[in-house]
């Protein structure tokens, strides 16, 4: 990787990346300190990369075309250890008109109108969902039980996934997305993952069905759009994006309103709050911790930092979304606050495409959960609370609760 030296002061502070928590409850101390300069150059697995962590030097970087998404080119840094195959993650690791061909055939599947009209399909399957806790023993795994099951089976049922390899997909997922795990075992996810929908598809383009793939099927691979390839990229980044990112943000939010219960009572008075209150749990938790990151295809200067052609560029959402001086006390959550800026889902062209689907599960989900158990508390039993904090994601391994 190409990179230009950096200034006396940024080589003082360079470290390793990711940064540690002193605090699960909250971003790596150091974002407060580094927010006050210019980006600085962190070590990661592949070198060096510049970190952005002030709000708005990130959306620069986000709208910039000086900076790429696309991570065949040199100097893009690897955070997710995958084999060199195109397309590993479809169009979000791509640019200009290629991308925008691909992202507009998804999105015919996740606007705010066909959100609208999955919305009562979410609300049974969360009842459903919700009946099978309360009938459960206590106490009971919130993660594992609900905050994983409902994201993963709305993705599969949008997508034709049959309902029996829920869990298959949710550990290919995890090991896909692991920092843990060993090149060999990640590689071997991979490989599985893409196996299994490579035959879905076929299977899909025989015997179409009203499904996600098979209507991409149908309307684009079928009149040589899209190739089954690019099919089964897409589909391995609507698996791993659909229910990863929205479960572990369902987990956490629900722990942050157990352990705040002075905004747990304001939500129980004031239903209107659920959607501001999903905005700001969003801010609050930024979980996509380290993954969004680009490559200088141009020489630019972001917040003071000049960055060469090849230097890679890694933007810390968490630290963003955190920025004081676009959300005053920013370290607090406040379900009353317009955090309706905040970058969770990106920003600019790469914007998440699945962002109205997983508002509404979000939702739908704490709605339910709240209204169902008013006695709803993290259970008094050792090691109730686990994290998964070297992950891409960051997210909870378990969540355990009473009522």
């Amino acid at each position: 990787m190409t990179v230009t030296p950096a200034r006396p002061e940024a080589e003082e502070r360079i470290a390793a990346w990711p940064m540690p928590r002193t605090c699960p409850y909250s971003p790596p101390d150091a974002y407060a300190q580094l927010r006050k300069g210019a980006p600085v150059k962190v070590r990661i697995r592949t070198g060096d990369a510049w970190l952005v962590t002030r709000y708005e030097d990130v959306r620069k970087v986000l709208t910039d075309p000086s900076f790429s998404s696309d991570d065949t080119l040199p100097g893009f840094p690897v955070r997710i250890q995958l084999p060199p195959a195109p397309r590993v993650m479809s169009f979000t690791r791509m640019d200009g008109p290629e991308h925008g061909r691909l992202r507009r055939m998804a999105m015919t599947e996740f606007t705010a109108r066909r959100t609208r009209a999955l919305r009562p399909a979410v609300e049974r399957l969360v009842d459903e969902l919700v009946d099978e806790l309360a009938q459960g023993p206590r106490p009971v795994d919130l993660v594992a039980a609900f905050s994983v099951r409902l994201p993963s089976l709305v993705i599969a049922r949008m997508l034709g996934v049959p309902e029996a390899d829920e869990c298959d997909f949710t550990e290919l997922s995890q090991a896909v997305l692991s920092q843990d795990a060993t090149p060999e075992e990640i590689f071997a996810a991979f490989v599985e993952m893409t196996q299994y929908l490579d035959e879905l598809i076929r299977r899909k383009q025989q015997a179409p069905r009203d499904d996600l793939l098979s209507r991409l099927a149908t309307q684009y691979v079928a009149t040589g759009e899209l190739s089954h390839d690019d099919l089964v990229a897409m589909a391995r980044l609507f698996l791993v994006a659909g229910h990863e990112t929205t479960a572990h943000q369902l987990s956490l939010s629900v722990l942050s309103l157990l352990r705040e219960p002075d905004q747990l009572d304001r939500l129980r008075s004031d239903p209107g709050l659920f959607a501001p209150a999903v905005e700001e749990l969003l801010r609050y938790w930024s979980i996509t911790q380290d993954n969004q990151v680009r490559v200088a295809v141009a020489d630019a200067e972001i917040g003071g930092a000049r960055m060469a052609k090849g230097d890679g560029v890694i933007l810390a959402y968490p630290s963003a979304n955190h920025d004081e001086t676009v959300f005053p006390g920013g370290d607090r959550l406040d379900i009353e606050r317009d955090a309706s800026r905040h970058i969770a889902f990106g920003y600019g062209p790469h914007l998440c495409p699945g962002a109205s689907l997983a508002r509404m599960e979000l939702e739908v989900a704490l709605r339910a959960l709240i209204g169902r158990f008013p006695g709803l508390r993290i259970a008094d039993v050792p090691e109730a609370i686990s994290f998964r904090e070297n992950t891409i994601n960051y997210g909870l391994n378990s969540l355990l609760v009473t009522w």
